[in-house]
């Protein structure tokens, strides 16, 4: 009977791996669109604070203003990237005469002829065609875009009747107040990770903008929304949203010293936000074990990629308050948690 239960499991498990491999057109616009539906709903309970907007207005307005601020937002970000990113791909032609002049630094300090090598490597790669392949996959997310917002608005649809539908089907008043608790445990874990994730990205972001613009690294906004992209991935992302621009910078100037400055100053800011003020900020209360951080990095991301990467704590924290209610699965919620504790 052992030897069966495990089988179902490791049968399920492969199951669950092949629906989401294979069916990640459909599941990351729904979860994006969920995530739309989430900060729509986020924003309309701010404007109900404001004692006009909660007795004036009506729901069906709010829903507008709510979802079209968010389109508002998108729109702007949408027109910031691709006037930097085709900016980027027009002027890298300059800065290939800088790449030679790094291969001569290079040269003179190790002693050996490596420019013909380095120059072949540096003719054969076209940065240009790199920044319009980056543009292609921004552009492809933002062709999913009908699919994304068409999903958030039916969730909006569906979400008045949602809450008793669940509670019809576990019947009871106990049971009604444990479904309330469970869909408010997952609204406050995930509203907290985004909102401060959002406010501590920000800050960096605008650091790393006003560092960059100040050395004068060419497109600061793109690489500032960049590094504010990656800081939603944990660990690895703050590593690669800092290495990214001090690349750029070495080409665009063909000098080292530049380059470093960009290394020390977002690197110190990544330092800063990261190891001093996220933890004072968010404190413990994603009650996750890094160990299982980073393996639900790298499953997620190599199911998804960068999505997934950024999705990974949101979905680890979710499955924790769900296994966490049922005795079956109240151990491997235990497991997965930073100290044991579930409650």
């Amino acid at each position: 009977m052992r030897t069966q239960n495990i089988a179902y499991i490791l049968v399920s498990c492969i199951s669950v791996v092949i629906i989401l491999s294979f069916g990640q057109a459909i599941i990351i616009p729904f979860l994006l669109g969920l995530l739309l539906w989430f900060i729509g709903k986020k924003l309309e309970a701010t404007l109900d604070k404001i004692g006009f907007i909660n007795k004036k207005i009506p729901i069906w307005l709010k829903h507008i203003i709510s979802f079209g601020f968010i389109m508002f937002v998108l729109v702007f970000i949408t027109n910031i990237l691709t006037i930097n990113i085709n900016s980027l791909a027009l002027s890298f032609e300059k800065y290939e005469p800088n790449i030679d002049a790094l291969i001569l630094q290079i040269n003179s300090w190790l002693g050996v002829d490596s420019k013909k090598a380095m120059a072949n490597f540096s003719g054969n790669l076209d940065f240009g065609n790199i920044l319009q392949m980056l543009f292609s996959s921004i552009s492809d997310l933002i062709s999913n875009g009908f699919m994304i917002l068409l999903y958030a608005v039916f969730i909006l649809l569906e979400d008045a009747s949602f809450k008793p539908k669940l509670k019809s089907i576990f019947i009871g008043k106990e049971n009604e107040e444990k479904v309330d608790k469970f869909l408010e445990k997952i609204s406050t874990s995930i509203s907290r990770y985004f909102g401060l994730k959002t406010l501590l990205s920000l800050i960096t972001g605008s650091l790393s903008y006003m560092a960059l613009r100040i050395i004068g690294v060419d497109a600061p906004g793109f690489w500032a929304f960049l590094i504010f992209i990656l800081n939603f991935i944990p660990t690895i992302g703050s590593l690669i949203a800092t290495i990214f621009p001090a690349i750029f910078c070495l080409f665009q100037f063909g000098i080292f010293t530049p380059s470093l400055l960009v290394l020390g100053i977002i690197g110190t800011i990544q330092v800063i936000v990261g190891n001093f003020l996220e933890p004072k900020i968010m404190g413990s209360s994603m009650n996750i074990s890094p160990l299982v951080t980073i393996l639900s990095l790298s499953i997620w991301g190599a199911l998804w990629g960068i999505i997934g990467m950024i999705l990974s704590v949101p979905i680890t924290v979710v499955s924790i308050i769900i296994f966490s209610q049922f005795e079956k699965t109240k151990p491997l919620a235990i497991m997965l948690s930073e100290k044991g504790k579930i409650d």
